[in-house]
Formats: structure tokens, sequence, C-alpha cells
């Protein structure tokens, strides 16, 4: 099966893409494209989609390049292929050419950078603990440290989870307004005390707050199955484990 890659006209002219996970060698509940080397997938198998991911951005395996995530607003600047172990990070950029980017979500946002006119990219995976701690901030302050300017600078999340499929609880509420009263914006009202919160339109206002220009793609991973795995989703199915989907940008 062919690979599907969601594209953005703010990323051209670099390639890039926002991989589904359609294309893929998994099987079960791995199904498809799963890129995460962390998921109890069989490795082999899951080095056969990086590979294929690889081929696709027009590069060898090993300048597919991706960093260890833990949920941090930590941003690494690349030069040559990371070797292993990885660093522990969640943003990378760099203004090498023959390198892609990449970061790997099922839920949280993957961000996209490009300032092509400066030769400078980046990619981003926040979910809301790194974009509340400044993850997309600081990805834009790395990538202006290597000569990007704000101005110059487009970013596009990926495919992540949406308001309506986000329930939290009312301490997830209060920690986001206790940072900032104004954060009560990206909440509506859910089932009882429950609160529905709307992730993709905190990144955008991150990304506005760091003066780069922003777009959300407006695909929800938790509502498509056959196309996204979901961290959420799959909880809720009670399944063991589930996939990773791939985002890339290369200059």
């Amino acid at each position: 099966m062919t690979l599907e890659i969601i594209a953005s006209d703010m990323l051209a002219p670099l390639r890039h893409g926002f991989f589904t996970r359609k294309g893929g060698a998994s099987s079960g509940v791995f199904a498809g494209l799963n890129c995460g080397a962390g998921s109890s997938d069989q490795s082999e198998i899951v080095a056969i989609n990086r590979a294929r991911v690889a081929e696709a951005m027009q590069v060898a395996p090993s300048h597919l390049v991706g960093v260890h995530q833990v949920h941090s607003a930590d941003v690494v600047t690349v030069t040559d292929p990371l070797p292993d172990p990885r660093p522990k990070a969640d943003g990378l950029v760099t203004n090498v050419p023959g390198l892609v980017l990449s970061v790997l979500t099922a839920d949280c946002q993957p961000v996209l950078f490009a300032d092509p006119e400066a030769g400078v990219i980046g990619a981003a995976h926040a979910g809301w603990r790194g974009a509340m701690d400044g993850m997309l901030e600081n990805t834009v302050q790395a990538m202006v440290d290597l000569g990007a300017t704000r101005g110059g600078i487009s970013a596009v999340i990926g495919p992540c989870i949406s308001q309506r499929a986000y329930e939290v609880g009312p301490e997830f509420f209060e920690s986001f307004v206790a940072k900032d009263a104004g954060h009560d914006r990206f909440f509506a009202q859910g089932r009882g005390d429950r609160m529905m919160f709307d992730l993709p339109a905190f990144g955008l206002a991150c990304l506005n707050a760091a003066g780069v220009r922003g777009h959300w793609i407006g695909q929800c991973t938790y509502s498509d199955p056959d196309r996204f795995y979901s961290y959420r989703r799959t909880t809720h199915a009670l399944e063991a484990d589930y996939g990773r989907l791939i985002s890339c940008i290369s200059l």
C-alpha cells in the first residue's frame, strides 16, 4: 500500500510530510506505518516502516533524525545524524541540508517549522505539558539562533487530538488557569465537572506569542482510526499498546 503523506502549502517548497498510518508493514494493534521504536511492536518491522519513510523523504534511514521524546520543552540543534543513545528532548532544529528532522506522536501535536529563505527548519513534539512549558517558543528561538527570523518562520500543526475528543478533569483545567487566567478560553464545558481542552488552539496561541505564522492541519487523531494512531483511543479500547505516527521535514 502506498504511504499517505499530508503536506501544507505553508511549508513549501521544502520536502515535508505528516505521515498517516497507511502503507506500513506492522500488524495487529500497530497495523500500518508504526514508526515508534519505543512501542512493543517488532523492532525489525518498525525499522522497515522507518526505511519507507526515509525513502519517501529521499534520504538514507540514518539521516532520518529523531530524539528520545520525554514531554519536555528541550530542543537540540542537529548538525549530523544522531548516534544512539539519542538525546532526551522534544524539539529539533537544523540548517544542514540532507538531514530529515522527525517527531513521533499519537495525539500530541507534531509541529513542523520552516524558514526557507534563511535555510532553517524545526520539528517539535508538543503535548499539553510540553506546550505549556514552552516547547514551541523554544523551538522558534533555537531556529532564530541559527539565523531564522520570526517573521520568516511558518509553523504547521499536524494531526492531533481535537477538542471534541479531549476530555479532562477539573485539576487539569485548574493547572492551566493557575498559570494564566486567560487559558480558560481553551476549554469548553463537558459532562458534569469535565472540561474539553482545545490542544491545537493552545498550540496556535503559543506560536502566535512566539511571533510566527501558525496553522493547524485540521485532522483529529482520535476520531479517525483508519488513518491515525491515538493513545487516548487505545486507552479507551483497553488495548495493550499503540503505534506512533511520524512527521518529517528537510531542507
